[in-house]
């Protein structure tokens, strides 16, 4: 506690410091002085629940570079491996039990918590009983904590939270929303009762839909848009992939880099300035073949065979094409990853470990 009482001791010294400098070649009055020594503040404490996924260690890093290596708290249930645990903080964090989530909170004076932990579409239908409880008692507890002591909450969302009967192409922030999956439906509870504890609390809740996210990083984790990833895996290994969706299946994605900074960007939004709690995000929308046939031009002897199963009803279910132009407005989202760039970079990332 000292050494951290101390590292929040020098962070302010510093911001004083570096306010003291600028305002000695500037012109300000007393009142605007006054409202900057009270807006001098340190970096936020950050707490990312369910960090050991593909978000998670990825946004993790991101944080780490812009806030410092201390005040980015990483956690999960299972034991991290080691280059995780030297990079910066790691707790054990179960999200069904209240009371620890609410000890490391107040133990680690958290400021903002980013909730990933969750099942996937595909391993939530599998094991609907435990979907129920993570993806709905977990947001249950964390966002009642986030009530109690004041934080920013962040909460994923998913196109899996619209259904068939949905507008496809393009799918707005504001639709009907019927998901046919219980990773769906737990994220329009999530949705929902982050905007309810908004209205009716004033809690700080904010959430992103997410399209399918494209990462090198992390191995496939169960999601219906996951075959994006194992594509590339299967290209470089084998020259031969089987995909699970039919080839004309479009559903939009992102690149992992675009996903991150749009977390943080979105984070950093001053609250006055989001005219929703809620917003779509994407960069593309493509089908399985479209994808190969980018591959192709890098690797001319990829074949690729489809034998649709279950995740195509899912699929089928989601949006072909997402609308982020709320989000384009509102707060400035702007993607940088097109397809071309997708797959450049994907391939040039992967053909280390692969040779």
């Amino acid at each position: 506690m000292l050494i951290r009482s101390a590292r929040v001791l020098q962070t302010y010294v510093n911001r004083c410091s570096t306010w003291l400098t600028s305002r000695c070649f500037n012109s300000v009055s007393a009142q605007e002085m006054q409202e900057d020594v009270c807006n001098v503040t340190g970096p936020p404490r950050i707490l990312i629940t369910g960090s050991l996924g593909q978000l998670g260690t990825g946004l993790a890093g991101v944080l780490r570079k812009k806030f410092g290596r201390e005040n980015v708290i990483m956690s999960d249930i299972i034991r991290a491996p080691e280059h995780i645990c030297k990079a910066g903080p790691y707790l054990y964090a179960d999200i069904l039990d209240f009371k620890n989530i609410q000890e490391i909170v107040v133990n680690e004076q958290i400021d903002w918590l980013i909730h990933f932990s969750a099942l996937l579409s595909a391993v939530g239908e599998a094991n609907v009983p435990l979907a129920m409880r993570v993806n709905i008692e977990g947001v249950h507890n964390v966002i009642e904590i986030a009530k109690q002591y004041k934080l920013k909450l962040f909460i994923p969302s998913t196109i899996g939270a619209f259904g068939p009967t949905s507008p496809q192409n393009p799918t707005p922030d504001l639709t009907i929303q019927r998901p046919r999956t219980i990773y769906g439906v737990s994220k329009v509870h999530a949705e929902l009762l982050g905007e309810y504890y908004n209205h009716r609390f004033g809690m700080d809740f904010r959430s992103l839909r997410f399209p399918g996210v494209i990462s090198a990083d992390t191995n496939p984790g169960g999601g219906t848009t996951d075959y994006a990833v194992k594509v590339f895996h299967d290209a470089l290994k084998t020259g031969r992939f089987e995909c699970y969706l039919r080839p004309d299946t479009r559903m939009p994605m992102m690149y992992i880099e675009d996903c991150l900074r749009g977390v943080v960007e979105f984070l950093e939004v001053p609250e006055k300035q989001l005219q929703m709690r809620t917003y779509n995000v994407t960069a593309m929308s493509f089908t399985p073949e479209e994808l190969a046939e980018e591959i192709q031009k890098h690797i001319p002897h990829l074949k690729v065979t489809y034998r649709p199963d279950y995740r195509q009803d899912i699929a089928d279910s989601w949006p072909q094409v997402f609308d982020d132009s709320n989000a384009r407005s509102h707060w400035g989202w702007q993607h940088k990853y097109d397809l071309t760039k997708l797959v450049t970079t994907m391939l040039n990332t992967l053909k280390q470990q692969y040779q």
